[in-house]
């Protein structure tokens, strides 16, 4: 039975239309942001992406959802990440390219009503990534 929640109705539409979100994701990132290019090693940085991300959708499915605890993996991330200098405006980048590349996956099924749960999903998170 398909979910009521558009966030993760995304991501379900998503799964049926493609296997593997992580070189679309990372190949949109890295040519709207060529600075993360060099934050990846090149040997293994395909496990180390695709793992990234799966954590990312369940901090995010988590985030627009019950709120169970996975969500906070997110606030982790951040602070670890502040030690290598990751600017904190990259995460909430990261999460508009997961948007971005799920509503060129869905096509013409990218909902109004996901696109307004989207929108209030990224204001959300660039709150809670600031700290604010």
């Amino acid at each position: 039975m398909p979910t009521t929640n558009p966030i993760e109705r995304s991501f379900e539409l998503a799964s049926e239309r493609c296997a593997d979100l992580t070189p679309l994701v990372y190949r949109r990132l890295h040519a709207e942001r060529p600075e993360t290019l060099t934050m990846f090693r090149s040997e293994g940085s395909q496990l180390v992406k695709g793992s990234m991300l799966a954590m990312t959708i369940e901090a995010i499915l988590d985030f627009a959802g019950e709120r169970s605890g996975k969500f906070r993996m997110i606030e982790c991330e951040v602070v670890s990440h502040d030690a290598y200098g990751t600017p904190r405006e990259l995460f909430v980048a990261f999460f508009s390219v997961i948007r971005d590349t799920l509503r060129d996956v869905l096509g013409h099924e990218w909902s109004r009503d996901i696109d307004e749960a989207w929108e209030r999903l990224l204001a959300n998170l660039a709150v809670f990534v600031a700290g604010e």
